[in-house]
């Protein structure tokens, strides 16, 4: 058993040069490697129950997340996720409009292409779990508590109608929260992700969740440290001037 865990998080899997997109094929290689190395997903609620029961996580377990809901993760993702019996939870900023027809798309952040109704209920069926991300993708530490409640509970009840299925989990946008975001993230959901760079520890809190952003795995060599023990050191290292930018920029905004 192990007493961290690894949450994989991307957005866009395309061959831009973007910080929010990362190239299929490097996608496509790098879980091959990790199926042939015995790695297998599990699941954000199941991280979620680790976390709240204390006991360890499974050896050579690690989770995936997609941020925001590019059409991307049903072309490149999707295909590579059933080829290697593996789940993801996708979180998707579902907008205003409550129609969930079919060719309904989501909204467009940053003119991308975004995932259609029918390909999330697809994804769902194989074992693809949704959670939400809001319904504008606002800073929510700028927003009131009124706000706050609105992009949250909106967002879980349109998710949920879509899938006739409930929404537990919840990805804070920007990874953004302050004391009354998080109380609300807790009314609502089971766990919550923020961009806290890190593993996961047994113990730690559920509704904040780090994770390893695929921005730092942007090279074969980058990602094969996933297979070895300099892992945690290299995450380790990389989170120190993350979070020292993090404390200024807050501190700045103040």
């Amino acid at each position: 058993m192990a007493a961290w865990i690894p949450i994989l998080t991307f957005h866009d899997l395309k061959d831009h040069a973007s910080v929010i997109s990362y190239p299929p094929e490097l996608f496509r290689r790098g879980v091959l490697k990790l199926h042939e190395r015995g790695y297998q997903t599990v699941s954000l609620l199941e991280v979620a129950d680790c976390l709240r029961s204390t006991k360890p996580f499974p050896e050579r377990a690690f989770a995936i997340t997609f941020d925001d809901g590019y059409e991307s993760v049903y072309q490149e993702a999707f295909p590579v996720l059933q080829r290697y019996h593996m789940s993801a939870t996708v979180f998707l900023a579902v907008g205003k409009e409550r129609s969930t027809e079919d060719k309904t798309r989501l909204p467009s952040l940053e003119g991308r292409p975004m995932l259609n109704w029918q390909e999330i209920r697809e994804m769902h069926r194989f074992g693809i779990e949704f959670g939400a991300h809001t319904c504008t993708h606002p800073n929510l530490t700028r927003l009131s508590p009124k706000q706050i409640d609105s992009e949250m509970g909106d967002s879980k009840k349109i998710i949920a109608d879509g899938l006739s299925f409930p929404v537990r989990s919840f990805a804070y946008p920007y990874g953004r929260y302050n004391h009354h975001v998080l109380e609300m993230a807790r009314s609502y959901f089971v766990c919550a992700c923020s961009d806290r760079l890190g593993l996961v520890a047994v113990g730690k809190d559920p509704y904040t969740l780090k994770r390893v952003d695929a921005y730092y795995l942007r090279s074969e060599k980058l990602f094969d440290l996933m297979l070895t023990g300099l892992f945690p050191w290299y995450i380790r290292t990389l989170s120190i001037p993350r979070g020292i930018r993090r404390l200024i920029q807050n501190r700045l905004r103040w």
